[in-house]
């Protein structure tokens, strides 16, 4: 039945404390990294940078909120925004945000747990923002309009993100079986719904990008002074 359906992050109660304590370990290194300068940066060109931070966050903890049911694996899948908010702001901010996001999650929303709290940011948080992020700045290297890169950024970032999930579910079930097959068999439950909902996501990069682009670019600035950073 559809209310039997977990969300995907709950799938990552399968990984054994030894799994938890590596990833928790993983993700914490990246808010103890970022020491505020990318956050002040932005702020000094830009006075309304706290704020629309404020706002890149609460939009990744909305869109990650977004459950779609993948057919015939009890699972569901959603939307990141962090390749989106890692073009804005940059990776490393973006992965701060995504962090505070999953953490209010788990504890207010039963989305994933404290003790998984670690994986999700690691696929989510660190694979979503710097493989959407690398995208988009290779996609401008080769002379793509912005708006398009933040299109292939947020598809990417999305498909990057359960690709990670992926291999990390694989890595705490394969047991007996290799490591990369059972990591395929994975990725192909999600694709069904994944590929679809990552041009979805690809859309609404582009959405985004194109509004702020032309009401408030200076934002835009300030943001890129943060990805420099980052």
């Amino acid at each position: 039945p559809y209310r039997q359906r977990r969300d995907q992050r709950a799938v990552f109660r399968n990984l054994d404390q030894r799994q938890d304590i590596l990833w928790w370990a993983a993700q914490s290194c990246f808010p103890v990294i970022d020491d505020n300068r990318s956050f002040e940066q932005g702020r000094v060109v830009h006075q309304q940078f706290k704020p629309f931070l404020a706002l890149v966050g609460a939009g990744i903890f909305l869109v990650s909120c977004m459950p779609v049911p993948i057919p015939f694996t009890g699972t569901c899948s959603h939307p990141c925004g962090t390749g989106l908010a890692a073009i804005l702001i940059g990776p490393l901010p973006a992965v701060v945000l995504a962090s505070i996001a999953l953490t209010l999650q788990a504890l207010f929303l039963a989305h994933g747990g404290l003790t998984t709290l670690g994986a999700n940011v690691v696929t989510m948080g660190v694979a979503g923002a710097y493989f959407g992020y690398g995208v988009f700045y290779l996609t401008r290297r080769a002379g793509l309009p912005a708006v398009w890169a933040a299109f292939f950024a947020g598809a990417f970032s999305d498909w990057a993100t359960y690709s990670a999930t992926s291999l990390v579910l694989a890595e705490a079930l394969h047991m007996n079986t290799p490591l990369l097959p059972m990591a395929g068999t994975i990725m192909l439950a999600f694709a069904p719904t994944q590929i679809p909902l990552g041009i979805l996501e690809g859309i609404m990069s582009f959405i985004a990008f194109r509004f702020i682009n032309l009401r408030i670019p200076e934002l835009l600035k300030a943001g890129s002074l943060c990805r420099k950073i980052s």
